[in-house]
């Protein structure tokens, strides 16, 4: 039985008369820049995930350079991001002229390693990307309370993780701005690019508010410059229609989260993650090797609730992971490595100063490692089975 790594049509054709209805209320309202829809849907956005105000936007990527326009990061600044992320991140940080810097992740989450943030802190310093990798929760308290104690700004990516919370509070309401993607692969995946920005800050949401619009207020006059970052009103409305859906989609995700886990721990040379190591590189392969561990299974933490938005194995052993990866495609399970290169070691980065670019070894292990699973809400418990049984006739060859 094949099966897909995602299948958005399984998501989105049984919304089809809605979509189509939602589709035709714009046709006919002649409003495709800046229409009513766009409203409704930042607010109900903004609702969702605890934050005074929603900018919707182009892209996650369009989210993440306006968050960083409107708290005037340029050049010569220094912004610490992940190694281990999606290129938007740090990419967004070198337009503007500024210097990603790039610390360490922990083992378990794949998350920013709080200590090696905190080295990589300078006077240039002037803001932390926590990244929200997978659709589960960075550890927030500590970089908090870090940034207050340097007077850095937090933008959350939280582009996999709407949604998600962290000690009860919403991925991307707790820094200064959070950054979301509706990307056609998220968990509320649009119909082409389109993201958006949130934040708690009057100011900050009204200086956002006009970048997005060339810098322009009133219309024509300029007093900043801005960019297009628009997002287009039939995205919106479209969007809007499975926004009503998405508690089942995350339900759905999270179900197929633990039953993978029962079902594959359950098989020898698969363990958990422990989030007791979670702060030592050494410590949690000194654990691994005791249990004899082919494969790590992700963990998401007991003050989180985590969205699934990747489940990601860990496979151990040099080739490994490769090895798996090619006999999942020869089963016809679909399958991705999230992420094969780190930001530290891209080429377009090789001109950064060396001090960007050191101490990230835990992120370089883990590119060598992980793969990550279907984990689609609709996914059946069939293909779910077929994806399981694949993974233990390569363990059994």
């Amino acid at each position: 039985m094949s099966v897909p790594l995602l299948d958005v049509n399984a998501q989105n054709l049984p919304l089809e008369a809605e979509l189509q209805a939602a589709f035709s209320k714009v046709l006919h309202s002649g409003r495709f820049i800046m229409g009513p829809e766009i409203e409704v849907f930042e607010r109900d956005v903004a609702a969702m995930v605890d934050a005074k105000h929603g900018i919707s936007v182009s892209s996650g990527t369009d989210a993440l350079l306006l968050a960083l326009m409107a708290l005037n990061i340029g050049p010569g600044d220094e912004v610490i991001c992940p190694a281990f992320t999606f290129f938007a991140t740090a990419g967004a940080v070198s337009r503007l002229g500024a210097i990603p810097v790039f610390a360490d992740i922990c083992p378990v989450c794949f998350n920013l390693d709080l200590a090696d943030t905190r080295r990589k802190i300078t006077s240039k310093t002037k803001a932390i990307i926590p990244v929200h990798l997978f659709g589960q929760s960075a550890d927030m308290d500590p970089l908090l309370a870090l940034a207050k104690e340097h007077g850095l700004f937090i933008i959350e990516d939280a582009a996999q993780a709407i949604g998600s919370r962290y000690k009860g509070r919403a991925c991307g309401s707790m820094g200064e701005f959070g950054c979301y993607s509706f990307f056609p692969s998220k968990n509320l995946g649009g119909f082409g690019d389109g993201g958006m920005v949130v934040t708690n800050d009057d100011d900050l949401a009204e200086r956002a508010k006009v970048l997005r619009v060339h810098g322009s207020k009133p219309k024509y006059y300029h007093h900043h410059i801005g960019a297009n970052f628009r997002m287009d009103t039939l995205q919106a409305a479209l969007l809007q229609v499975k926004l009503s859906h998405y508690a089942t989609y995350t339900q759905q995700r999270q179900a197929n989260a633990n039953a993978y886990t029962q079902a594959l721990s359950a098989i020898d040379g698969i363990v958990q993650a422990d989030p007791a190591h979670c702060k030592c590189a050494a410590t949690q392969s000194a654990a691994l090797a005791a249990q004899n561990a082919r494969i790590v299974l992700p963990v998401a933490y007991a003050h989180n609730s985590h969205i699934w938005n990747q489940y990601t194995l860990r496979v151990l052993g040099e080739g490994q992971r490769d090895s798996l990866r090619d006999h999942l495609v020869k089963n016809s399970i679909g399958c991705e490595i999230y992420y094969p290169l780190t930001l530290d070691q891209q080429p377009c980065f090789a001109d950064l100063p060396a001090s960007s670019r050191t101490g990230c070894e835990v992120a370089h292990q883990m590119a060598h490692e992980v793969i990550s699973l279907p984990i689609y809400g609709e996914m059946t418990d069939a293909q779910r089975n077929e994806v399981i049984a694949a993974i233990q006739s390569w363990l059994s060859a």
